[in-house]
């Protein structure tokens, strides 16, 4: 039961016009409606009166359609959040980018795996290469300024196989001797090589007057050091040996090299049979071309010396240009080559086996000086005077005062060669 008191011209509750929340029947339109009958103004709802607003619809959502914007707080004056963008089917996510600085670390890494190999793998090989004890006792010449290698050259057969032995036509020789003996100085001046003849009769200590390469033969490098320093007065600082094969191994190991006979040489002993001019020559060529003193009727074993020259310096000036150090294959084969090719004496660092190998550079041509010891005749006798000038600048250390009419390829004076 209402109590509500009824205002005028309402309808009873009950009956079917009556509506509790519009005032009026089922029908009735809201209060802000006119009713039927009455004027158009809109009739001023009691107090008591419960209102209801107008509903709006919601837009239903696109489920195919973009994602609606964040309605998260923004910024006073900031520009609305876009939406996200789909990432269109298929497409690779993109890469970021790496700047020059990245590069530049890989740059840097690499240098330094370089360095560290071009360091390691000399010192590997250096320490597979022989010692050879070469001082002898007793008296020597004093310290001197500079410094003096003494290179030999052996013509041992000593790990050369059977085949080896043919192709290189060495033969079956027992025993070892030397092919090659050169002296190098370096110091203040232009660097020197100088050959000495095998052939050079000389006095050999406790066996007399005879060829110097028997001192070799009798005392190894010992005693060729102590005839060549009592018979020259010149103290020997370092000592380096290098046999048939390693001649051929070191050869191939740069690629070749280039000699430049000045005449057609053709020698069935030493396997040899080439043309007149520059060409390239391998390592079998390089040693016959070294060992070859039949070829030339003329000078013979002089001319070989020469040669002999001529390879070592080439050699050297290949093992130390550029692309030695560039191709990582060729720097391995030649560095791995020393130990097959070279013993060095006692007291040789791998420093000093750099020095020295830089020193053959520099031997040829403006930047250095080859020639052969003063000889007398072509039976390779000193010429005693001469011979003892040579010796004396080289012992004072003024290879820039050596005189060209001194220095000559086969040490006889150039009145005799022309």
């Amino acid at each position: 039961m209402n109590d509500r008191p009824r205002g005028d011209g309402e309808p009873a509750e009950g009956t079917p016009e009556y509506h509790w929340l519009y005032g009026g029947g089922a029908d009735s339109p809201p209060a802000s409606t006119p009713q039927s009958g009455q004027s158009g103004a809109p009739r001023e709802p009691r107090p008591d009166e419960t209102r209801m607003m107008p509903a709006m619809a919601r837009p239903t959502p696109d489920p195919a359609g973009p994602t609606p914007p964040s309605r998260g707080p923004s910024r006073a004056g900031a520009p609305p959040t876009p939406p996200p963008v789909a990432p269109t089917p298929g497409a690779q996510p993109a890469r970021r980018r790496r700047g020059p600085r990245f590069y530049l670390r890989i740059v840097l890494v690499l240098l330094l795996l370089w360095a560290a190999y071009l360091v390691a793998v000399p010192l590997i090989a250096w320490n597979k290469v022989d010692k050879v004890d070469f001082e002898p006792k007793g008296d020597r010449p004093a310290d001197q300024p500079g410094t003096t290698y003494l290179m030999v050259g052996s013509d041992s057969r000593a790990g050369l196989t059977k085949e080896q032995r043919k192709e290189y036509a060495t033969g079956n020789a027992a025993g070892q001797r030397t092919d090659t003996i050169m002296l190098m100085h370096t110091g203040s001046g232009p660097n020197l090589l100088m050959s000495i003849p095998r052939d050079s009769i000389v006095d050999v200590p406790g066996h007399g007057t005879t060829k110097i390469n028997a001192a070799y033969a009798y005392g190894g490098p010992k005693l060729l050091v102590k005839t060549i320093e009592q018979n020259t007065g010149i103290r020997i600082d370092e000592y380096a040996e290098v046999g048939l094969g390693g001649v051929v191994s070191m050869v191939d190991a740069v690629g070749g090299i280039e000699i430049c006979p000045t005449f057609r040489m053709k020698d069935r002993l030493a396997g040899l049979n080439i043309k007149k001019g520059c060409q390239e020559a391998d390592g079998r060529v390089a040693l016959a071309y070294a060992r070859s003193r039949h070829s030339d009727p003329r000078y013979g074993d002089i001319t070989r010396a020469k040669h002999q020259r001529e390879v070592v310096s080439a050699v050297g000036s290949e093992v130390l240009s550029p692309w030695t150090f560039i191709n990582p294959f060729r720097y391995w084969g030649v560095m791995m080559a020393v130990p097959d090719t070279f013993r060095f004496g006692e007291g040789m660092s791998p420093f000093g086996a750099a020095r020295w190998a830089l020193a053959l550079t520099h031997v040829n041509g403006d930047s250095g000086l080859t020639c052969g010891v003063p000889i007398s005749d072509l039976a390779v006798n000193w010429d005693a005077e001469r011979s003892q000038k040579m010796f004396d600048y080289i012992k004072q250390d003024k290879t820039d005062d050596i005189p060209k009419s001194l220095c000559t390829p086969t040490g006889l004076p150039k009145s005799v060669t022309g």
